[in-house]
């Protein structure tokens, strides 16, 4: 009866280990989770800021907008894709 109690007693305590181990890697994954998604966040950010810096032509924008039917944010952000190349804006907006 007694070697009952022990092995009761060694199930629980295996038990517990194992949650502690699951708990750590819980904390490991979602540490790296969240550097992930750090690093994807700053890339967006920087390609933001360099699509920012691209010229477009307020004529290019217009004709975007009425041959595709689209709102001028969509435009613009094809055409800023495309480093102001209506042509290719277009090409890629029909694809």
């Amino acid at each position: 009866k007694h070697d009952s109690g022990a092995a009761d007693l060694e199930r629980v305590t295996d038990y517990a280990e194992e949650k502690e181990i699951q708990s750590s890697n819980l904390e490991t994954a979602m540490s790296v989770i969240g550097d992930r998604r750090s690093r994807e966040q700053k890339a967006k950010q920087e390609r933001e800021k360099e699509l920012a810096k691209v010229t477009i032509k307020k004529e290019d924008l217009e004709l975007i907008m009425t041959e595709m039917e689209i709102s001028r944010a969509a435009a613009e952000r094809s055409l800023r894709e495309h480093m102001g190349n209506v042509v290719e804006a277009l090409i890629a907006l029909t694809d």
